[in-house]
């Protein structure tokens, strides 16, 4: 297996065009510009907060809807952690976070589990339908996740624990996720092979 736990994928459709390049253990760089200036910020905010390097251009039919471009980020990025993870050998695997935004608390839970499941709770009555910054929809933040745990492979439990703000709530939730990713794909030595009695995740 290579050292390297590096990926890049370009997905192209009729309604988006991304080039995505992940580094599982780079230090929080990131360069990300999807067009919608709020995704931007939350992605920024998971490469800081989870260590990893990250590099984002992408753009779309957002004079229709962010919706394409958002979802489709979320794919890539799914399909790049996937990738760079190879077959997981050495992960810690779990990993768990609580992260405050002022009012806002946020759980984060992390399994690199190979079976993509989200259980997503707590947010606020009437935050889907929320425009944060004028132009991302608080029931986007959903649906990011969703992407990403179904083509990570990921198991992520995302629980709003208070919060008023929408723009705190969906920040801390990126950031909950980014320091439970962090401790789940972080390499321990103890870790011989492949942290499953399976031996596969």
């Amino acid at each position: 297996m290579s050292n390297q736990r590096v990926s890049h994928i370009v997905r192209e459709t009729s309604e988006s065009s991304i080039d995505l390049s992940i580094d599982l253990d780079g230090s929080g760089i990131s360069e990300i510009q999807t067009t919608v200036p709020f995704y931007d910020h939350l992605l920024t905010a998971f490469a800081k907060h989870s260590l990893v390097d990250l590099t984002i251009t992408a753009s779309g039919d957002t004079h229709i809807d962010v919706h394409h471009t958002v979802e489709d980020v979320g794919i890539a990025l799914g399909q790049a952690i996937r990738a760079a993870l190879g077959d997981k050998s050495g992960i810690a695997r779990f990993g768990d976070a609580l992260v405050p935004l002022d009012e806002a608390l946020v759980q984060g839970v992390v399994d690199v589990s190979g079976r993509p499941y989200l259980v997503h709770t707590g947010e606020p009555e009437g935050f889907e339908y929320h425009l944060i910054g004028g132009h991302f929809t608080g029931s986007m933040v959903r649906h990011v996740f969703e992407a990403i745990t179904v083509n990570a492979g990921l198991t992520v439990h995302l629980t709003v624990l208070g919060g008023r703000d929408p723009h705190h709530i969906a920040e801390a939730e990126f950031k909950a996720f980014a320091r439970a990713f962090r401790q789940a794909v972080a390499l321990d030595p103890r870790v011989s092979g492949i942290p499953s009695t399976k031996g596969a995740l």
